[in-house]
C-alpha cells in the first residue's frame, strides 16, 4: 500500500475506531507484531505476558508498518511494535496512538541485502536495479536515507513494494536483485546474496531508525495497570538477554522458545539478536529516547518523508503523540 493512498483509507478508519474500540476491562487483546526473533517474543511463548498482564493476548504477525497502523485505526488492534516511519506516518494522519516504550533500535538488523550476481558493489550500482522492501516501512525509510546520502534519485532505479514474504519469494525467482528488509526473509535471502548497508550506517548518515511499542491511547488509560505490567515484562524479556547474551545459545530455553514462537531456527534467533539494540526501562527516559528524542527523530522523518513526496504534510511537534507516564510507572 502506497503512503499517498493509505491517507485515504486511515481517514476514514479514525472516525470508525472512535465508535468501535472498547477499552474497558479489557478480556481479549490483540497485539501485533512482525515475528522478529526479539526477547519479547521468549515472554509471549512461556505466557509471562499473559500471567503478568491478565490478558488473553492474541499475536499477530503483520507484513509492514503502514498494515499495522491501519490496523490499529479501525480498532482491530489495541497495541503493536511499530517502527518510526510508519509511526510518523500514523501520528501525522492522526491515529488516535501513543508511543510508550522503545521496543529496539535498529542495526543491521535491517539491512540492504544485494543478490550475488547483480552486479552491485555501492549504492551507485543500484542504478537501474530492483529493489524490493515493505513501504512505509522502517526499511523503507533507510533505503531512501541511503539513496540520498549516495546522490541516487528515486526514479533511476525501481522500487517494489513487497511484504518479507513476497520479498522472499521474488528473490528465489530472481525477479529483484536487491532488498531491504528484517529477519527472518534477510536471513534467508542472504543465502545467496550480501550484505551492501545496515540500519546503522544509514543512521550514521542522518536517518535513524527504531521501533516503539504504541497503544491506542483510550485503552492505555483504561488498562494502565495491565499495561505497566507488560512493560515489566517486556523489560524482563530483554535484561535476561542483554545480561546473559553468552548464555543464549542455539540450545538455550531461552532461543528455543523464541525459534517456537517465530518459525525461525534456534541458530537463527542467535544471530538475529545481534542485529538489533534493547535498552532497559531505566535508561528509556533519556532525553535522546522516550525523553524528548523520539518525539524529535518523528518529526525529522515526517518532515524527510514529506520532502520526499511520500506523504503530504507533516507536523510541528510529534510529543503528543510519546507518553512517558506509564513508563515513570513501570520504573518505581
Amino acid at each position: 500500500m502506497k503512503m499517498k493512498g493509505l491517507k485515504l483509507v486511515l481517514s476514514s478508519l479514525v472516525v470508525y475506531s472512535a465508535m468501535t474500540l472498547s477499552v474497558n476491562a479489557a478480556d481479549k487483546v490483540i497485539i501485533a507484531t512482525f515475528g522478529e526473533a526479539l526477547p519479547v517474543q521468549m515472554a509471549a511463548h512461556e505466557g509471562t505476558l499473559a500471567e503478568a498482564t491478565g490478558w488473553n493476548i492474541d499475536w499477530r504477525k503483520f507484513g509492514s508498518g503502514t498494515d499495522v497502523i491501519a490496523a490499529m485505526a479501525s480498532g482491530d488492534v489495541a497495541l503493536a511494535e511499530l517502527g518510526s516511519s510508519p509511526f510518523a506516518i500514523g501520528a501525522t494522519q492522526g491515529v488516535d496512538i501513543e508511543a510508550f516504550m522503545l521496543d529496539f533500535v535498529i542495526g543491521e538488523s535491517e539491512s540492504l541485502i544485494v543478490r550475488n550476481g547483480a552486479g552491485i558493489e555501492s549504492l551507485a550500482d543500484l542504478k537501474g536495479k530492483r529493489v524490493a522492501t515493505p513501504l512505509g516501512s522502517t526499511a523503507h525509510f533507510s533505503l531512501m536515507g541511503a539513496l540520498n546520502h549516495a546522490g541516487v534519485a528515486e526514479n533511476e532505479l525501481t522500487i517494489m513494494g513487497m511484504s518479507p514474504d513476497q520479498i522472499t519469494a521474488a528473490w528465489q525467482q530472481e525477479a529483484i536483485d536487491a532488498a531491504f528488509v528484517w529477519p527472518p526473509a534477510q536471513t534467508e535471502i542472504l543465502k545467496t546474496g550480501k550484505r551492501l548497508v545496515g540500519a546503522d550506517k544509514v543512521a550514521e548518515w542522518g536517518y535513524p531508525t527504531f521501533n516503539v511499542w504504541v497503544v491506542n491511547k483510550e485503552f492505555a488509560a483504561a488498562n494502565k495497570d495491565s499495561l505497566v505490567a507488560f512493560m515489566k515484562a517486556v523489560d524482563a524479556a530483554n535484561l535476561d538477554y542483554l545480561e546473559n547474551m553468552e548464555a543464549w545459545t542455539a540450545d538455550s530455553p531461552q532461543v528455543k522458545a523464541i525459534a517456537a514462537q517465530t518459525g525461525a531456527t534456534p541458530e537463527t534467533v542467535v544471530v538475529s539478536l545481534k542485529g538489533y539494540k534493547f535498552l532497559p526501562l531505566t535508561e528509556q527516559l533519556k532525553p535522546t529516547w522516550m525523553g524528548g528524542g523520539i518525539a524529535k527523530a518523528v518529526k525529522d522523518t515526517a518532515a524527510f518523508l514529506k520532502s520526499a513526496g511520500r506523504i503530504d504534510q507533516a507536523a510541528d511537534d510529534y510529543s503528543n503523540s510519546v507518553n512517558i507516564e506509564y513508563l515513570k510507572a513501570a520504573i518505581k
